[in-house]
């Protein structure tokens, strides 16, 4: 489609001659014998570019490209006069012309200039569009960026290559302090878990109450990966990093080692606050009672059923972190870690750093009011806690961590890509 040009001059001569020149290089040509008429003609049409006069009788041709270049932005100028001056065509250019061509000129000239102001138009268009696409393109990672997520390949990078080492490096000071708070912060989802269950099956029945159960649970894990804290659990990814070279074992076990300890400790030390803050009498000591049958029945497991659940449990929490590792923002990661988290808790399986609150709880409201018709006799700190619950449990968990997350996903994404074994 040819270019459309508008020619502002009030000599004849000039606009037809323009006129020829033109529609020779093959534009479509208008013209208007003074400033209004031209005013209105280009308020009526849209034109690529607009020639104008400077000294015309009726408006001044500066004037004409302030009012146009104030309505439409976009067109193009070009001022032409038979008064040339350095001031005109200065101000010519302040007002918005894209050159200025004093009278006389050849054809060339003026060819030459309407080709030079079409091109900058074009230029001008394409920037813009790409500006505008670019534009689209924030909006939409904006809007969409809470399922903006790495790849699985990307995330067993990272986990290798990168968390795992990072995690087996780490000072004790550091993954003591942040053992302690992931254990705290697992008992917070655990006690959460508890006030919820207490009372929901005779408002919602049995599935229900584990699904609210488990959803209330997720909080733990939330606080762990998006606030910052070393869990256990979560950390038998790190055997990624072994596989790859990339850590020892030796540093594995010190890793596991203090944090399991730390988790230990922060679980104990939220069971202890939760049961000085007597929160426990709540609803008839409706609150405690559940608590109890939690841990009781927990610390009643037989070793394999405790720990398969055990298994169950860390392939799906290892999961929740690796999908949380894979997401770009707190949003993403939230969601990540809910679903898994909760889909654990409300199947029955087993957290030995949730058990390292729950029973512990129990043992502590073992003596008090809550306790009263409750046969308890599973509910001991060594038989019942550690040798039916934290042992199997705990070596499920690793089973299912280790074995089924981080060696799996290991093998698929880099086993061909293993580096030489890592010095101490």
């Amino acid at each position: 489609m040819a270019n459309k040009i508008l020619v502002i001059d009030d000599e004849k001569v000039v606009g037809d001659s323009l006129r020829k020149t033109l529609q020779g290089e093959g534009y479509e040509i208008d013209t208007a014998n003074n400033g209004q008429e031209g005013l209105r003609k280009a308020r009526g049409e849209s034109f690529d570019l607009i020639i104008v006069d400077l000294k015309m009788p009726d408006i001044d041709g500066l004037d004409v490209i302030k009012k146009i270049k104030e309505e439409q932005p976009d067109v193009m100028m070009v001022m032409i006069t038979g008064y040339s001056t350095v001031d005109s065509a200065t101000e010519a250019l302040k007002t918005g012309a894209f050159d200025y061509l004093p009278k006389p000129f050849t054809p060339d000239e003026i060819s030459g200039v309407v080709q030079k102001a079409l091109i900058a138009k074009e230029r001008l268009i394409k920037e813009k569009q790409e500006q505008e696409a670019l534009r689209s393109l924030r909006h939409v990672q904006i809007t969409t960026s809470g399922f903006d997520a790495k790849a699985p390949a990307e995330v067993a990078e990272s986990v290798a290559q990168k968390v795992g080492v990072g995690k087996t490096t780490a000072s004790w000071f550091n993954l003591v302090v942040l053992g302690i708070l992931a254990g705290v912060y697992i008992g917070f989802g655990a006690a959460f878990a508890t006030l919820v269950s207490h009372d929901a099956g005779q408002f919602l029945g049995v599935g229900m109450t584990k699904f609210f159960t488990g959803a209330v649970f997720s909080v733990g894990l939330m606080l762990v990966v998006i606030a910052g804290a070393e869990l256990f659990t979560g950390n038998n990814l790190i055997m990624a990093s072994v596989l790859g070279g990339h850590a020892k074992m030796s540093k594995l076990f010190r890793n596991w080692a203090i944090v399991y300890l730390a988790n230990f400790a922060g679980s104990i030390l939220l069971a202890a606050i939760m049961y000085g803050t007597g929160l426990w009498k709540g609803n008839s000591m409706g609150i405690g009672a559940q608590a109890l049958k939690i841990a009781n029945a927990k610390a009643s497991l037989a070793f394999w059923p405790a720990l398969y659940r055990g298994i169950g449990c860390n392939w799906l929490v290892c999961l929740a972190v690796w999908m949380a590792l894979s997401s770009r923002d707190v949003t993403g990661k939230i969601f990540a870690i809910f679903f898994p988290i909760m889909a654990f808790v409300a199947l029955g399986y087993e957290h030995c750093v949730a058990n390292m609150y729950f029973i512990p709880m129990g043992l502590f409201l073992k003596g008090s009011e809550a306790a009263a018709g409750l046969d308890l006799t599973n509910l001991t700190w060594w038989g019942g806690f550690v040798v039916r619950n934290l042992i199997p449990v705990t070596i499920g968990n690793i089973i299912g961590g280790s074995g089924f997350v981080a060696f799996l996903y290991w093998s698929v994404y880099q086993r061909k890509l293993r580096a030489k074994p890592a010095t101490a």
